[in-house]
């Protein structure tokens, strides 16, 4: 058979843009245009520095990916495909950026939305949707991830204020939040609580030597007797409910940005093998590479139809949690599984940061374990599929 001519996008093997609005389309490369410009030059030493470019928040927002699929209060309103292809862009430039955008409107800002009040959301939701301001959120503790329930963080009531003690772990964002919203034990359950920086006994610590999404801030978040008034809390959110509501935003973001970061890996490893040449050949002519490029061309294109599939769903408002469950399990899985494989594709100089795919498998690490680790997000399933819960 004679040589035809190379795919530059491997979603395209499945037509993937075509099951996409015209709306869509131009919402996904607006976003990717403004990464390649912005990003894309600089993201590898960005990585090697652990250096988090905050000065691009404005240009996030004015971009208007900050909060996008909310609707309101200066955020743009579009559907959760086109927030989920935003995401796919985002984080196939890297993790950092993805998560970045994903704190700041799936969890700072949509707690805000979905269980503030007039006057929190009227605060804060503008400054946040034009990344004037920034936001994190404070549910994982150093004890206690995949248990929030047993969060030690507590707030107790001293006349019309509340009396915030305790501490947070693995907080995105945390030491450039201009507000943290912050879940704790109460006497009446748990309850979500705004914190603005400089609150006195409100301190945040950088969480250093990390090997995995170094283009991210990640911090510690201290409460040491931090005196909130009751405009502080957010009325609407009582139990465990109110942050579960906001993991599951920001798990279907990544369920999309997953397989950016598995797409950025396949493209550099076949534009590589195209170049690459051993024997008097490019590597891409010979059966082994290409077995490991169509194994990982078909794990994409699923992992991307079923993203697309459940943006369609949560459109229509009828997304369960376990479906979610799903997709970040899956996706996140075979996303890090086709970043290492790419790897190897390179070979020796697949170390270099001068390629994508290492930084992205490294990345991946965390994706794989925050909003629910792998082991929790199968048992979600297991819990659906059986009736039974095993999660002790």
């Amino acid at each position: 058979m004679s040589a035809t001519k190379p795919m530059k996008d491997p979603l395209d093997l499945l037509d993937f843009s075509s099951a996409l609005s015209e709306e869509e389309r131009e919402i996904q490369s607006t976003v990717a245009r403004f990464l390649a410009d912005r990003v894309r030059p600089h993201i590898a030493e960005w990585f090697e520095n652990a250096h988090f470019a905050r000065e691009l928040a404005p240009e996030l927002g004015k971009l208007g990916v900050l909060g996008m699929h909310l609707d309101g209060y200066g955020c743009a309103g579009t559907n959760a495909v086109s927030y989920g292809l935003a995401c796919l862009e985002l984080e196939a430039a890297d993790s950092g950026f993805r998560s970045f955008v994903s704190v700041q409107g799936s969890l700072s800002m949509y707690s805000i939305w979905k269980w503030g009040s007039e006057d929190q959301k009227r605060e804060w939701l503008p400054r946040l949707a034009a990344g004037e301001a920034i936001g994190c959120f404070g549910l994982t503790e150093p004890d206690f991830g995949s248990n929030p329930a047993a969060m030690r963080t507590k707030a107790v009531r001293d006349g019309g204020d509340w009396i915030l003690d305790g501490s947070k772990m693995w907080i995105t964002n945390g030491d450039i939040a201009d507000v943290a919203t912050v879940w704790a034990q109460t006497e009446d359950g748990v309850r979500g609580f705004l914190v603005p920086r400089g609150t006195p006994g409100f301190t945040t610590q950088d969480i250093k030597q990390k090997m995995s999404l170094r283009a991210s801030i990640t911090s510690e978040l201290y409460f040491d007797s931090v005196r909130l008034p009751d405009s502080a809390r957010l009325p609407l959110a009582q139990g465990l409910r109110g942050p579960l509501s906001c993991l599951n935003e920001a798990r279907f973001g990544i369920l999309f940005g997953a397989v950016g970061a598995a797409r950025d890996s396949l493209r550099t490893a076949l534009d590589y093998a195209d170049a690459r040449v051993q024997f008097d050949r490019p590597i891409s002519g010979f059966q082994l590479t290409q077995k490991k490029l169509a194994d990982m061309s078909v794990s994409l294109g699923n992992a991307a139809l079923l993203a697309l599939h459940l943006g369609r769903l949560k459109d229509q408002d009828r997304i369960r949690p376990e479906q979610i469950s799903v997709g970040k399990l899956n996706n996140v899985r075979e996303a890090i599984a086709i970043a290492r494989e790419c790897r190897t594709v390179l070979g020796a100089n697949g170390i270099s940061l001068e390629y994508s795919p290492l930084r992205h498998a490294n990345n991946l690490e965390s994706v794989l374990t925050y909003e629910g680790t792998s082991e929790i997000h199968t048992l979600v399933i297991g819990q659906a599929l059986t009736g039974q819960a095993a999660y002790r």
